[in-house]
């Protein structure tokens, strides 16, 4: 099932997305030392609760058996786009589907709120994550190399 977050449900999606991203860290090296603002290590309740009460973005969270195991957020934009962010899985209920069915919620969201382009960056050298997504639609448009993170940043987008 999948639902709206709620102000209660923000301290169990930070544990979520950060031991969903926590393997990506693990997988390609990331620290804390070296990767600071990776999302396994920069995401906060501060940090979530300013994304649902200051920018006012869609969260959405998957539960099974009264278990938080999978989410979502958008940012929606003014050009018509948003943006997918933290879409996680926790590792134990992974190849179930959840995410598939959250990035299928997350296109019908954005397509009902009024988005024609959804944008999402990845670590690009996550190569199964990235034929993950474009085999789910999404089409990859760039990278980009920040000084500040050890992995090279890709850009996929979907027409919705």
């Amino acid at each position: 099932m999948i639902r709206e977050v709620k102000r209660e449900d923000i301290p169990a999606c930070v544990d979520l997305i950060r031991n969903s991203f926590m393997t990506v860290a693990e997988e390609f090296g990331f620290t804390k030392e070296n990767a600071p603002g990776f999302t396994a290590f920069a995401v906060s309740e501060d940090r979530l609760y300013r994304q649902m009460d200051i920018e006012h973005r869609p969260m959405f969270a998957a539960e099974e058996d009264g278990v938080l195991c999978g989410y979502y957020s958008l940012l929606i934009q003014e050009n018509e786009e948003c943006e997918l962010n933290n879409l996680a899985v926790l590792p134990q209920y992974r190849h179930r589907g959840t995410g598939k069915q959250l990035l299928e919620h997350s296109y019908a969201f954005a397509k009902s709120a009024g988005c024609h382009v959804m944008n999402i960056g990845i670590v690009e050298e996550n190569t199964v994550l990235r034929k993950w997504y474009e085999q789910n639609g999404a089409v990859h448009i760039g990278t980009k190399k920040f000084d500040f993170f050890p992995f090279t940043c890709g850009y996929l987008k979907w027409e919705l």
